[in-house]
């Protein structure tokens, strides 16, 4: 029996990185997953990945969170095969590191849509499929917690996220819905080496945790599962910290 049998769950940004490892521990753990991505080679590949590693099928949906049409054909589609939604997690997002006196209007906007606008309408359209009794987890970081020079830009959007998860969790407390922020630390990932090579070997080497590494997705995936799951019924609205101590 898994921690998830039954349940159907999206993981928007699940081609990559912690979206990809927590597609392929919901498969394991027994959901009916939908994973989205923008780029058809990059979700072809993820779905083929996690049936080689699990066997089981999952769906790939090719679509951009901040497109607000592409949103309303990504829950077409799963109401059609589905019919509900049971799990979701809002993981997709963009961020680079760029000082306060480099910071364009585009790089402004552009995260913002990706990891603000898109995550509150991906939440927005999801709640007519959304089962009482549902999980939605919020993909927030602890750039959104301490200071990280550089990263200003994007340690806003991911404060703002751990705000939703508060505010909404209130506002959906009457069904049961259960709204949470899983802040990952440092964690190796695609989107983690685009950073670093930005960084340079002097900066990159900051980017470590009083544990001496960085995390894997597993691990914050791990996370995902429990706050997913029936084991996390009595947490919501607060924020799960995975990040090997690295915001102490």
């Amino acid at each position: 029996m898994g921690q998830l049998d039954g349940k159907v769950a999206l993981v928007t940004g699940g081609s990559a990185g912690i979206g990809l490892a927590t597609a392929r521990s919901f498969a394991s753990e027994g959901a009916q997953v939908y994973l989205t991505g923008r780029r058809k080679q990059v979700v072809d590949a993820a779905v083929a990945d996690i049936k080689a590693d699990t066997g089981i099928d999952v769906t790939g949906v090719v679509g951009d969170v901040s497109d607000l049409s592409s949103l309303d054909a990504l829950y077409a589609t799963i109401n059609d095969r589905s019919g509900r939604l049971d799990v979701l997690v809002a993981d997709a997002g963009s961020g680079r590191p760029i000082g306060l006196a480099d910071i364009t209007e585009e790089h402004y906007d552009t995260t913002f849509d990706d990891n603000v606008k898109g995550l509150v309408f991906t939440v927005q359209k999801a709640l007519p499929l959304l089962t009482d009794g549902a999980s939605v987890v919020l993909m927030s970081s602890i750039s959104g917690i301490d200071g990280q020079p550089g990263m200003s830009v994007y340690a806003a959007t991911k404060a703002a996220i751990r705000n939703f998860a508060r505010s909404w969790a209130i506002e959906l407390a009457p069904r049961n819905i259960r709204v949470s922020a899983l802040c990952p630390g440092p964690v190796n990932t695609p989107g983690m080496s685009t950073v670093l090579e930005e960084l340079g070997d002097d900066g990159a080497n900051t980017i470590t945790t009083p544990m001496g590494r960085r995390g894997e997705a597993g691990e914050i995936a791990a996370g995902a599962v429990f706050l997913a799951s029936d084991r996390s019924s009595f947490l919501t609205g607060s924020d799960l910290i995975i990040d090997g101590g690295a915001a102490v």
